[in-house]
């Protein structure tokens, strides 16, 4: 027939049977615990008066200045110091428990061995004197080594067998502080969640701002005007995209001392219109004459091989300088590329485009901040769900115990759900 297995709903009901069935087997050893302690205790303190009078005819002899006692006085009374400052740190348990008492049997247990030894090598180098001190020192003595030995006995052969089921009556205790402090990692956690929730909320609500305001309006228009420009300023790297070769070697010429007759404002230039060629013929007047003086030195450099490019890129050079030069092909360009620049530049300027850009401001640093608080939430939120973790797995560590040592104890399946 199987086994009965004994459920429990909650640790308050396993710990109040537990000590229901463990009464009739801890309260007797507990006792006897308490009894033996007492009676070490009482011999220590009776080892440390008797080591006192030892101390005090020592002295006293010494104070004489007795010739004959005086060496065997000043080994008494250094031996009795050491019987006291060891005695005296023997300190019996107040919480009576298997533990407690083990550990109070083996600290006695190594200062009785070390006492034994010192009363052994010294009491016969004392003898003849100080007798009736020694012979009641060691009575005393003798009597405190059997209570070590009734303590010793006790904690070594009855107590042990208890052992087990006194942790698991304190393991029982440490589950329910556990659980305690489960509840309350469980509404911190509540409570950190409630403080995040509106954040991001908040931030959602901002953030949706951002994009109406960026979406419509004049920030809108002007994307779409930026949008045009790159369009436009990619369509003049097209046109100008034969030119790029001889402008590198035009540069080159001028500044390695070639000279060329390439001036430091043609030069400029000339880097204007490799790297941004929309900001450079917008800045141009009406049909670039800026760029033409630079296409007719280009168009010498050509005639005259100074620039020493390959036959292929010199005459699709030619042909770009012709077709700017003498059909006008970046005119229309131009003016579009105006007409752009004006827009953007209009709507830069904008009263209303200053109000929005004083709101998307406003409104980014007021994510910013929220953003940094939501993280700082996070982070404190992802340390207490690792604290609510670990405490999970702890309680079920404890349960499991809980359950072996109950077996093992008293025989009696038990589960705590």
């Amino acid at each position: 027939m199987a086994e009965t297995t004994i459920q429990f709903t909650t640790s308050e009901d396993a710990k109040r049977w537990l000590e229901n069935q463990s009464a009739s087997i801890l309260t007797p050893v507990v006792s006897q615990a308490k009894k033996l302690r007492d009676d070490m205790n009482f011999a220590v303190q009776s080892i440390i008066d008797v080591s006192k009078q030892l101390f005090d005819s020592s002295t006293k002899e010494i104070e004489r200045r007795n010739m004959k006692v005086y060496n065997r006085a000043r080994a008494l009374n250094k031996l009795a110091r050491l019987f006291l400052d060891r005695f005296k740190k023997l300190n019996p348990p107040e919480e009576v428990s298997y533990d407690t008492i083990s550990r109070y049997n083996q600290e006695t247990q190594k200062v009785m061995m070390v006492t034994d030894i010192d009363i052994k090598n010294w009491f016969p180098r004392i003898s003849p004197f100080f007798i009736m001190d020694r012979r009641r020192f060691l009575a005393i003595y003798e009597r405190a080594k059997q209570a070590y030995f009734a303590l010793n006995d006790f904690v070594t052969k009855e107590y042990v067998k208890t052992k087990t089921l006194e942790e698991t009556v304190q393991l029982l205790n440490e589950l329910q502080s556990v659980e305690k402090q489960l509840s309350t990692l469980r509404e911190d956690k509540e409570n950190i969640k409630n403080e995040r929730i509106p954040i991001e909320q908040e931030i959602a609500e901002l953030e949706n701002k951002i994009a109406e305001l960026t979406s419509k309006g004049p920030i809108d228009k002007l994307n779409l005007v930026n949008a045009e420009i790159d369009s436009l300023n990619n369509e003049l790297k097209q046109e100008l995209r034969h030119l790029q070769k001889p402008f590198i070697k035009m540069q080159a010429l001028a500044t390695s001392g070639g000279g060329g007759g390439v001036t430091p404002d043609m030069l400029n230039r000339i880097n204007q219109y490799l790297e941004k060629p929309f900001d450079a013929l917008v800045s141009e007047q009406s049909g670039y004459p800026a760029l033409r003086e630079i296409l007719k030195k280009l168009e010498e450099l050509l005639v005259d091989d100074k620039l020493k490019l390959k036959p292929d890129k010199a005459r699709k050079a030619e042909q770009c300088v012709n077709d700017i030069l003498h059909k006008d092909s970046l005119v229309k360009l131009q003016i579009r590329c105006q007409e752009m620049a004006t827009n953007r530049e209009q709507l830069i300027a904008s009263s209303k485009m200053d109000e929005i850009k004083r709101n998307l401001t406003q409104y980014q640093e007021q994510v910013d901040q929220l953003k940094a608080r939501k993280t700082s939430v996070e982070t404190h939120e992802t340390v207490k769900a690792n604290a609510y973790n670990e405490t999970v797995d702890k309680i079920s560590n404890l349960k499991r115990t809980i359950e072996r040592n109950v077996y093992t104890s008293i025989g009696k399946k038990i589960q705590l759900t």
